[in-house]
This record gives C-alpha cells, structure tokens and sequence, in this order.
C-alpha cells in the first residue's frame, strides 16, 4: 500500500487538504493518517490529480504512431509522461489502407515493457473527411466511410473523426451508432452546414475535433459545425488550447458555452517533446519553429503542445477554476470513453501525476506505479 500526504488533491469540484490518499493498483480512499507499513511520497504542497488524458495526438519525441514500429509507442509514450499524460488515444493519419492498417495492427499487438502511459484505443483521424477541410491530411488518401477498412479493428478503435456530409458517411455514422455505441464518432475535417451538423447528432456524432479548426469559419448567417456544436448542450468537443491554433479568447468562449463538454487535447507530431526543425506528417514535411507547426503552404500542421501547457493556457486565459480545467484532461475524457480512470475515488485506476502551481510536473503514477519524477 502507498499513500500521498501533504498535497492538495483535486476530486471534482473540490480540493482536499491535510488527508493522505491511500492507493494500490487502485484508489482506496482518503484517511487522516498513515502507518508504517504504508510507502509515503511526499506531495509538499503540490496538487494532486488524477492522470492527463490526451484522446487526440499522432506522436512526441521524433516518432509517430503512423510509423508503426512499437519504438515509436515507446518513445511516444516516453516522451509523454513527463508532462503529466498519463493514458492516450494514439491517433491515425489519412493515408494509404496499408499505412493505416500498419498502424493499427502495430497498436493491437503493441506491449510495454515498462511502466507508461496507458494506450486506450485508437482514435482515427480520417480518412472519412471533406477534401475541402484537409488541413494537414493527406488528400489523396481521403475515402467514403466504410465498414470494410476498419472492421478487423473494432475493439481497439474508440474515436473516429468523420465529416458526416460527405457522400454515404451518413448511414456509416447511423450504422456505427447503432451497432457499435462504444466508438465515440467526432465531427472534424467538415464543412458541414449548421443544418448537416444537427442532422449528424441525430444520426450518432456526439463530440467535435479540434474546436474551430478544419472546419468552416462562423458566420452571423451561416453559423456552420461550430454554431451546431455550440448551439447543443449534448454534444462535447475538444481544443488545442496552444494559442496558435486558436486564439485565445476562443478558450474563454468555448468555457463559457461548453464547460462540462470540453476537453483539451494536443494533436500533437512527432516534433512534441523537441527541438525546432523540419518532420514528418502523413508523409508531409513539416517545418516547426517557435511552437508552430506547418507544411511548406503554411498550414498548420498538428501542434507541439504539451498537455501541462494546454491546462495552464486555459488557466490564463478562462475564467475557469482549476477544478474545471484539470477535469477537461481527467475526467470528462475518461467519462466520453466509458473508462474507469480521471477521477481520485475509491475503485478507479490509479493514474495520478504531482504538479505545482505553473502546472510543472513533479510526479507521474500509472497503475499504482511511479513512471516519472522529475530530478
């Protein structure tokens, strides 16, 4: 048994002070004191969460999950942990069915060797998208939704992002809703009229990718996916809350409207984690330099955030408490998914990280163990 004294612990609305949380593989509980027997870590003022999730990112320290090599899971999840993500989507690219394939089949037999961030399924950005709202994808490589590409991955597929009107991608999306309710279906790469977007609700989608970005600007007279997606309080979306991507009034307005329905995601390549240079995208060269990623045309392409950054940029730049914005990594992620980590409760996963005030990482917990501490 181990035990935290001397943090302040964030359980949903609250901070906890002067308790100790006992936990194994799983949360105990909290309690006044500890024994003897029980390992102590020291907190020392810090906050204590439970883990970052990150549903949206392709790679971090020179690899990506398109290079499907279990090197790259490695050095990916490596690279990770030290800024408080705990667990992950790792996220596909458009490109050619046998890349693609490549890919998932290297996730599905993928097993760490060591303690590291917990890879919970797959999301798969495209190829089902607008050729019009490519962004950083690969037009090329852009197809119809089809039950036949992904068939043999369904239990390692949890996020597809889908422009729903496109050609049949429709009746797929009404199909997956149906049939396979545990695949959260996003709206992303779209140029999707406000009408098409309520249409897709109705039909499955339930989340937006990368709020604001490959998709149609608003307009006070045609509103398009984010007028929609503001517009229903059922349906949840995701930022990159880098201030390149979005500026940063955009966080404060999308706290406001969506609070208990955003979440913060990296989308982040393989330039994550390093130093400026010119990568690798979905075949694409990418030139990074300053925190900004983009292909030769100057579209951006992915980011190089952090998780620890996005939490503290929303912090900064919304009125929301950290209460709300720890919950956009921890447990709003966790309660799309349908999976038993983000919260500090009695039962669930054991996925904890120790930060201080600038949300600088001190200490990463997963499953019980230490994975990272910072020196």
């Amino acid at each position: 048994m181990k035990a935290i004294i001397n943090g302040k612990f964030i359980v949903g609305d609250s901070i906890i002070e002067n308790k100790a949380l006992l936990f194994d593989e799983k949360i105990v509980g909290f309690v006044d004191s500890v024994g003897s027997d029980v390992e102590v870590i020291d907190a020392d003022g810090c906050y204590v969460s439970a883990g970052f999730i990150d549903i949206h990112i392709h790679g971090s320290g020179g690899y990506d999950v398109m290079d499907a090599t279990y090197e790259a899971l490695e050095s990916i999840a490596g690279a990770i942990v030290g800024y408080g993500t705990t667990s992950y989507l790792p996220t596909t690219m458009t490109m050619s069915r046998d890349d693609i394939h490549k890919a998932l089949d290297n996730i599905k037999s993928y097993k760490p060797n060591k303690v590291e961030p917990c890879i919970l399924g797959v999301h798969m950005e495209g190829p089902f998208i607008n050729p019009i709202k490519t962004g950083a994808q690969d037009s090329r490589y852009i197809m119809d939704a089809n039950i036949e590409l992904i068939d043999e991955y369904m239990d390692i597929i949890r996020m597809i992002t889908i422009a729903p009107e496109v050609s049949k991608n429709l009746d797929f999306i009404s199909y997956m809703s149906k049939n396979h309710p545990e695949i959260v279906l996003s709206i992303g790469h779209s140029n999707a009229t406000y009408e098409e977007s309520i249409k897709s609700f109705k039909c499955g989608i339930s989340h937006a990718t990368h709020m604001f970005n490959a998709m149609p600007s608003y307009h006070h007279r045609e509103v398009g996916v984010i007028g929609a997606v503001l517009d229903d309080d059922s349906v949840s979306c995701d930022v990159i809350a880098d201030t390149i991507h979005t500026h940063h009034t955009t966080l404060s307005l999308l706290y406001r409207q969506k609070k208990s329905n955003l979440m913060l995601i990296t989308d982040s390549m393989r330039a994550g984690c390093i130093k400026d240079g010119v990568y690798d995208l979905g075949g694409q060269a990418v030139y990074v330099k300053d925190g900004k990623a983009t292909l030769p045309s100057g579209v951006l392409a992915g980011s190089v955030l952090k998780l620890n950054q996005a939490v503290s940029n929303m912090l900064k730049y919304s009125n929301a408490s950290i209460q709300e914005v720890i919950a956009m990594v921890t447990e709003l992620p966790a309660k799309k998914l349908g999976i038993n980590k983000g919260l500090l409760e009695i039962g669930y996963d054991t996925d904890i990280v120790i930060f201080d005030t600038d949300i600088d990482i001190k200490l990463s917990i997963i499953s019980g163990k230490v994975a990272y501490k910072k020196e």
